[in-house]
């Protein structure tokens, strides 16, 4: 029962990471607000926890107007909002030459504007009850480069390094900011992005994933359970001297040499003549 007592808001909390986040922050003694866009989502997730524990708001993260009732909301519980963590994100793909100036708007707007609002709506009241942790989800992706799509690695890059600004900037009012980086994990979102490669590699969505992961140390993609027992960390007092990292969750993929991997996958021993 490491976060008995706290409160916490949680961005995307319907589906995939956020989901599974919410989940465990309440086993371990938290009480929750979850939001996201789609009520019924939300409700069914809500549905699914002890009663009294969670509340729910829809809303849009890249307007402040909504981000305001979310806060209001997870206030309700102890008057006080002691961890924030800032899940909510899109991904949509196309190179900068091939990308609609909206979608890359978009993107911008939920992934990092939308972290930039609730940290301003939230950081006020974490000081007022003492300090606070803000958990911010980015991805492997803000360090390392994927193909085709810059708008999203741009903005979990930019989320790093917001992420270290407001750890300078607040950390002498106890508010702490971290950021984790996960890599491949198997949410719906990410299912639905690969399903197009079924047809082109032959395979189920289990090939697929087993086929992107060929070269990652742990051979496996993460499930998003195994990302909420950081973020639980990060929001409890075991954490208390941690501000300003960025954390990765990533199998180990990070450490790879692709162009090793890829003589490795073909068979080819490096460095053997």
């Amino acid at each position: 029962m490491r976060l008995k007592g706290k409160v916490a808001l949680i961005t995307g909390g319907g589906t995939g990471i956020g989901t599974a986040i919410a989940k465990r922050f309440i086993a371990d003694g938290a009480k929750i607000c979850i939001t996201g866009r789609r009520q019924a989502v939300l409700d069914k997730v809500a549905q699914s926890l002890p009663a009294e524990t969670v509340a729910t708001c829809s809303g849009d993260v890249s307007k402040y107007g909504d981000i305001e009732r979310m806060v209001e909301m997870a206030l309700k519980f102890e008057g006080r909002l002691d961890v924030l963590v800032n899940n909510a994100g899109i991904d949509p793909g196309g190179t900068i030459t091939d990308m609609d100036q909206e979608i890359w708007r978009r993107v911008i707007e939920v992934n990092l504007t939308g972290s930039f609002l609730t940290m301003k709506a939230s950081i006020p009241h974490m000081i007022k009850g003492g300090g606070g942790s803000i958990i911010n989800i980015s991805s492997l992706g803000g360090l390392r480069c994927l193909p085709g799509m810059p708008a999203y690695c741009t903005s979990k890059a930019a989320l790093n390094m917001l992420t270290k600004q407001a750890a300078l900037d607040y950390g002498p009012f106890k508010v702490r900011c971290n950021a984790v980086c996960p890599g491949a994990t198997r949410t719906e979102m990410l299912e639905e992005a690969l399903s197009p490669l079924t047809e082109t590699l032959s395979t189920d969505v289990d090939g697929v994933f087993a086929c992107i992961s060929s070269n990652v140390p742990l051979r496996r993609v993460a499930t998003p359970d195994e990302i909420s027992g950081i973020c639980s960390y990060l929001a409890s007092d075991d954490s208390s001297f941690m501000t300003g990292s960025v954390l990765l969750l990533d199998g180990g993929a990070s450490v790879v040499d692709v162009s090793g991997a890829a003589l490795s996958s073909a068979g080819v021993n490096w460095g053997v003549t």
